[in-house]
């Protein structure tokens, strides 16, 4: 890679990302084993292995995110030769930064960077989604999104050992402090001029609905995949996810999700289009 890399932030991983003559994007194995501190591609090779092979229990094809290909490496004459590489999705980077080592600051970046953008693209891709034209239509959409991950969280939760209703109200505190710079759920209110009873969600557009999806999703899949165990444990699980995915909308230039406008009650919107429905099959 001949340019100048910005180490350490999560555009690190959109430089090094490729386009192919189709406009298809994809990410070097290489490139991704030297951004993730790995000092010779052969120690990188059995991360690569783990991540086909959670590919394989999520369901997909290995060959539609892992392509072996050939890199073009300079050699100390100046020459090129060619080398092992594997040609990686989004979705094998994502598989990728989950299984590498933890303890490595730029992997614990990619795993929030990589989780947030496939979440992203997911959403993107889904046909139902693509075919709402209006903030009201996605606003429903996400806000029915988070409603069914909240149940998810909240199992996840539940294993790690977050009982009791007023235990899982500090958990959920936790995920808003750390996406919201500190606030929590009264702190919120208090920013969005909302009521004490107003829902929170019921009261985002898209945008921040999409950021509060994220920390959901992610704190749920990391709650499970490292077992985590203890109310305290959980709470700071839920504190840093939510924290990571606020600094990923900082370094993509977003607007931070207090600093969002306050959207009309969602429930109006469903109201709406309840009524709009049943008008219809009267008529």
């Amino acid at each position: 890679m001949s340019k100048k890399l910005t180490t350490n932030s999560p555009t690190v991983f959109e430089q090094i990302k490729q386009t192919d003559d189709a406009g298809n994007e994809f990410w070097s194995a290489r490139d991704l084993a030297k951004i993730l501190e790995y000092s010779e591609y052969r120690h990188f090779v059995p991360v690569i292995e783990r991540a086909k092979e959670a590919a394989v229990g999520s369901g997909q094809q290995i060959a539609d995110h892992f392509e072996d290909i050939l890199d073009m490496v300079r050699i100390g004459s100046g020459a090129e030769r060619p080398v092992e590489s594997v040609r990686l999705s989004r979705y094998a980077c994502y598989l990728i930064v989950q299984n590498a080592d933890p303890s490595k600051e730029i992997v614990a970046i990619g795993q929030t960077y990589f989780a947030v953008q496939t979440r992203l693209r997911e959403i993107e891709q889904m046909d139902e989604y693509n075919r709402l034209s209006t903030e009201d239509e996605k606003r429903l959409f996400l806000r029915n999104e988070m409603a069914k991950h909240n149940t998810k969280l909240a199992e996840a939760a539940k294993d790690a050992g977050v009982i009791r209703s007023v235990d899982y109200a500090i958990f959920q505190n936790h995920g808003y402090m750390g996406l919201y710079g500190g606030l929590d759920a009264r702190g919120i209110h208090k920013k969005k001029g909302l009521k004490k009873s107003q829902h929170i969600l019921d009261h985002m557009g898209s945008t921040e609905l999409a950021a509060n999806l994220f920390r959901a999703t992610q704190t749920e899949e990391k709650l499970r995949r490292e077992k985590i165990q203890g109310k305290t444990k959980a709470n700071e699980t839920h504190y840093q996810v939510g924290k990571k995915v606020r600094q990923t909308i900082e370094e993509l230039g977003g607007t931070m999700p207090e600093n969002l406008p306050t959207a009309d009650s969602i429930k109006k919107i469903g109201a709406a289009k309840k009524s709009k429905a049943i008008k219809r099959k009267d008529s």
